[in-house]
Formats: structure tokens, C-alpha cells, sequence
């Protein structure tokens, strides 16, 4: 991947941030966070991670196989990461909530405004 972060080196908390299936469910991911650093070579990478509760991620994970991350930064800042890489805690307790770390698979897509707003409107949220 070339430079595709358009952020410099920093820590940042997003607004709102939800894995996402092909069917529309979704689950919410809390205290969301990026991190943006330059590692060899002088090119850009993108960590993040946030709080979920893991038994929802098992749930939306029974009917579909891959999932989707919203990030939401606010204003214009919306963003699509494809089937990134997931690792998250393996307690399924039904309200446990633990870290969940992703890291994109390839670059993120950025979501215009009104696209963002149809998408939200389609999410049925997992919560029980």
C-alpha cells in the first residue's frame, strides 16, 4: 500500500465506530481509538482498537463471514476499512466488554456525507 492515511502521527478517538456485515447488522464499538506512525521505510500505518462486547462479535460473525468497520471522525472524516484484520478476547460472557484490535487490509475508503447518512439508516444494531 502507498501513503493512503490522510492523518499525521497522532492518537485518534473517533466518534462513533461500528463492525459492520453484508446483511446490515452491526455491533457498536465504544472508546474507539487510531493510531497513526511511520515504521520503516519512512511509510505510514494505522492501528486501532476500541471496546466491544465480544458475544455480539460472535453473534454477527455466526451469519457472515466478513466484517466491515465504520469510522466515524466527525465532519467529512467517515471512513470504510474493509475486512481488516480483527483480533479480539475470547470471553463471551453476554456483558463482558473487551479490547478489540483491527488493523486494515488494505486502504480505507472514505465516505461521503449523504452515503454515510443512507448507511446509518440500514444498520440494525446488535444489542441484546
Amino acid at each position: 500500500m502507498s501513503n493512503w492515511i490522510p492523518f499525521e502521527n497522532a492518537s485518534y478517538l473517533a466518534e462513533q465506530a461500528f463492525l459492520i456485515a453484508e446483511d446490515d447488522a452491526a455491533v457498536a464499538l465504544e472508546k474507539t481509538v487510531i493510531t497513526v506512525y511511520t515504521g520503516k521505510g519512512g511509510k505510514q500505518h494505522l492501528k486501532g482498537s476500541g471496546l466491544v462486547r465480544n458475544a455480539l462479535v460472535v453473534e454477527l460473525s455466526e451469519e457472515n463471514d466478513d466484517l466491515d468497520l465504520i469510522l466515524d471522525f466527525g465532519s467529512e472524516f467517515k471512513y470504510r476499512l474493509t475486512a481488516p484484520k480483527i483480533i479480539a478476547g475470547k470471553v463471551f460472557a453476554p456483558d463482558v466488554k473487551s479490547t478489540l484490535q483491527f488493523a486494515p487490509t488494505s486502504p480505507w475508503n472514505q465516505i461521503p456525507e449523504a452515503e454515510f447518512e443512507i448507511l446509518m439508516g440500514k444498520l440494525e444494531l446488535l444489542n441484546s
